[in-house]
């Protein structure tokens, strides 16, 4: 039987354009379902049980879940980035005790999040100055989604293994199953048997289970290297060491910009439950254009990782340059739909004209500045391919969040407006854009082949 390794590998192989747009695809739409949970959620909620409802579930909650499942998902690229440069470089052995590895990163921390966040819950939405009319139905969801929160982390590490060595179809059958339990579960739970805030998390909860022991089953019926046995689950010294090297620095990378959100989140809350529901629905329309970026920044840092460890360097740099430019257009074409859209958009979430109309003007504010974003997204994720990720997260560090924290300080005194407020996402990311260009063009010229 051909073993995986022993087919043509497209990655390092194929046409550039074309393979980045097949692997992206896949990850796209997986990552549009994947967002969708949520999504879902807050529009059921907020359409059914009302505009408080629609804060407890994508104000402050939110921030939070971003804050465990962004650090996650960074430490899990540490993984990803290795299993792709072993794949890449046609190491058998050390591509299956990574997957092992990894496996047991994602449980280990599945049942530390899960006490953390039952016990923090409360203190954590306090911190955030959460509205007292939404403060119980805040608790409560987040309560629900830590319970599950293991299940969230298997998936994302089963599915990121997978895209690492070129498979970015299976996550995404995956995810559509689940976010098709999820919907009906919602308006099962929600419409029907009225259980409010507590009846979308619960479905959450259940789908998120589901899409867990599918990639998990998968790994386990899967033939050669990517073989997974729960037996050998277990922590391997060497490789853990690599993949915290790698994953951490942009686990922390992503708690500081979770943090950053949480100071803009209670600085929104500061201007009352209106206020948080436009934020918290304007979320979920600034994930569309997330979305495609990290789809981007996940393909791009699989094609550099693969291409870095077979020896490949011109096309490491050839498929940077090709994804960035694929990133700007569709991205511009993304600003000009949402803008255009936004008051459509926005009454997807809620009939209240006052929120509509404080997110209407919250989009067309801060929108078209997102394609200075896709520059961070692209180099940092060049960038991680290559094993560089100190670096990244330091510019990161300085350029986003602490700048960011900063303005709101300085800002909130001088003129403590949302207009003030959200002025700090084009400041920050224009700097941290140039710094990242600056960055690459240096260490483009010193980058070597690691065979």
């Amino acid at each position: 039987m051909t073993t995986a390794l022993e087919k043509k590998n497209q990655i390092t192989e194929g046409v550039i354009w074309r393979q980045l747009l097949i692997f992206f695809f896949p990850i796209l739409v997986g990552t549009f379902f994947q967002q969708l949970y949520n999504t879902v959620d807050t529009v059921i909620v907020g359409q059914f049980v009302g505009k408080e409802a629609l804060a407890s579930v994508g104000g402050s909650s939110a921030q939070v879940v971003s804050l465990v499942v962004g650090f996650f998902t960074g430490l899990s690229s540490g993984a990803s980035v290795t299993i792709a440069q072993f794949f890449g470089a046609k190491d058998e052995k050390n591509t299956n005790q990574g997957l092992h590895n990894a496996y047991a990163i994602a449980v280990a921390g599945g049942i530390i999040f899960t006490i953390i966040g039952l016990l923090s819950a409360p203190a954590l939405l306090k911190l955030m100055n959460t509205p007292a009319e939404i403060m119980y139905d805040s608790i409560i969801y987040l309560r629900i989604y830590f319970a599950g929160i293991l299940f969230v982390l298997v998936y994302n590490m089963g599915s990121a293994i997978l895209r690492a060595t070129g498979d970015s179809r299976r996550p995404l059958y995956y995810l559509i199953i689940c976010c098709a339990i999820n919907i009906v579960l919602d308006a099962l739970f929600v419409i029907v048997f009225h259980m409010g805030v507590p009846g979308a998390a619960i479905a959450t909860l259940i789908a998120q289970a589901v899409s867990a022991v599918l990639v998990t089953w998968r790994l386990i019926r899967s033939e050669g290297i990517l073989k997974l046995s729960l037996r050998q689950v277990r922590f391997h010294g060497k490789l853990l060491k690599t993949q915290l090297k790698l994953g951490l620095p942009t686990g922390f990378e992503s708690i500081l910009f979770a943090i950053t959100n949480i100071a803009i989140q209670a600085s929104i809350n500061s201007f009352g439950t209106d206020t948080t529901a436009a934020w918290s629905a304007f979320g979920k329309l600034d994930a569309i254009f997330w979305m495609v970026s990290t789809a981007f920044g996940i393909s791009i840092t699989t094609f550099v990782g693969q291409n870095f460890g077979a020896g490949k360097m011109d096309r490491v740099r050839r498929s940077t340059r090709v994804c960035l430019l694929m990133d700007l257009a569709v991205s511009a074409v993304l600003v000009l739909v949402l803008i255009a859209a936004r008051g459509l958009l926005f009454r997807l979430f809620t009939a209240d004209a006052d929120v509509i109309r404080i997110g209407c003007d919250m989009l067309a504010l801060i929108m078209p500045w997102y394609i200075v974003y896709v520059f961070i997204e692209i180099l940092a994720g060049a960038l991680r391919g290559t094993g560089d990720v100190i670096v990244p997260v330091i510019i990161t560090l300085l350029g986003v969040c602490v700048l960011r924290i900063i303005w709101l300080a300085v800002i909130m005194q001088v003129s403590p407006t949302i207009d003030a407020i959200i002025f700090s996402y084009p400041v920050t990311w224009i700097i941290t854009a140039l710094a990242f260009i600056g960055y690459y063009i240096i260490r483009n010229r010193k980058l070597k082949s690691p065979v």
